[in-house]
């Protein structure tokens, strides 16, 4: 904006030295009208006829250069309407990434579908919370890996409660058959249905509460209840996506 306003003062300051000049010209044009009114009188007594006669045939010769002089005045104005033309693509290539930002839905009403998911139960603290996701995680894929089945769908985390140290949460992987040999921990169950407003985060695990904090204001402009438990659905595998390039589906179900 600086820049903007440097370069509309620029155009400003010549426009008012300008107008300053033509305000001199015009003041000091009736002084030499005067001079003329005073050729008139010796003019008559001179021969008029010749004088007259004599003048329009050079008048003729200046007018092809008189029309000469508006035609290269004519060109530099194409020039000058050319060279806005190739300013004219920068703008459209800086308006592609508006609607790249505006494509994540942002509490977008939808209907959650239940899946078949193979899960483990888990607790951590905050401090630690995406490693342990990440443990459980492992620990799911591990499984499914050594019975030759491949998941079906995203991996998912449900939090089932939260407080001020930690929360309890069930990783979740769809799955299209039954895995055997579970541990303790593990089961076979369904994902959570019903609906749920949908939210985009993109970046790190730990920039996630910018997320949640958008998230609880929607909630309270829109004036709606939601019900003691969300779902992340992680768009990019958490084992082998960089943590700061992580994209993670938040759906918060409604009452």
């Amino acid at each position: 904006m600086t820049s903007f306003r440097r370069l509309a003062l620029a155009a400003l300051i010549p426009a008012a030295t300008l107008s300053l000049g033509l305000s001199g010209a015009l003041a000091q044009t009736p002084s030499p009208a005067p001079a003329a009114s005073a050729s008139p009188s010796p003019a008559p007594s001179v021969a008029p006829a010749p004088a007259a006669s004599a003048s329009p045939a050079p008048a003729a010769s200046p007018s092809p250069a008189a029309s000469a002089s508006p035609s290269s005045a004519a060109t530099p104005s194409p020039a000058a309407s050319a060279s806005p033309s190739p300013t004219a693509p920068p703008p459209a290539a800086a308006a592609t990434p508006a609607p790249v930002q505006t494509a994540d839905p942002f509490g977008l009403e939808t209907t959650l579908e239940s899946k078949k998911v193979v899960m483990v139960k888990g607790t951590a603290n905050w401090d630690s919370a995406f490693d342990t996701l990440i443990d459980a995680f492992k620990a799911l894929n591990t499984l499914l890996d050594k019975q030759g089945i491949k998941p079906s769908g995203n991996s998912m985390i449900v939090y089932t409660s939260t407080d001020d140290t930690g929360f309890t949460f069930l990783a979740e992987i769809p799955v299209d058959q039954d895995p055997k040999n579970l541990s303790k921990d593990m089961s076979v169950g369904k994902s959570p249905e019903g609906k749920a407003l949908k939210f985009v985060h993109r970046g790190s695990y730990d920039n996630m509460d910018n997320t949640y904090e958008a998230i609880t204001n929607h909630l309270d402009d829109k004036r709606l209840e939601a019900k003691d438990t969300f779902i992340e659905e992680y768009l990019t595998d958490p084992l082998k996506t960089a943590e700061d390039k992580l994209v993670i589906n938040v759906y918060v179900p409604l009452k």
